[in-house]
């Protein structure tokens, strides 16, 4: 029997308190913004504080995994595998893993490290407001 990647029920679990996967919410002030970026196209994705250093948090409502693979450097990633369309389930330690099928991918570039995914975690632009990672 095959199991499939995707799946037509709403029976997707509430994400769990201080996980990061709660909603996001719009950022208010442009504190360490790039310049020319507006503060008001900022979306709030997670506390910096709860990504863990050499490794990451997946967001489920924003469907983006956000890592930090070495202190104070931020990166974010698609949380949709690019083998078959899950999502990635977990980040342990600087390993991003697809339980579907078993893929692994990089915390530090998104990068293939086990197959059957051939193609790397697309990039999301992130960056660091205050004590907030936002979408940039």
């Amino acid at each position: 029997m095959l199991a499939a990647c995707g799946s037509d029920d709403d029976g997707a679990a509430a994400p769990e308190p201080g996980t990061g996967a709660e909603e996001t919410e719009a950022i208010d002030e442009g504190e360490d913004l790039a310049e020319g970026q507006d503060p008001e196209d900022q979306e709030i994705l997670v506390a910096a504080a709860e990504v863990p250093v050499g490794g990451g948090v997946i967001l489920g409502a924003s469907q983006v995994v956000v890592t930090q693979p070495s202190e104070g450097t931020f990166k974010g990633f698609s949380s949709t595998c690019t083998h078959q369309g899950c999502q990635v389930s977990s980040v342990d330690g600087d390993t991003i893993r697809c339980a579907c099928h078993n893929s692994t991918f990089s915390v530090d570039d998104g990068a293939v490290l086990g197959g059957p995914a051939t193609a790397p975690l697309p990039e999301v632009p992130v960056a660091l407001a205050g004590d907030q990672v936002v979408s940039a």
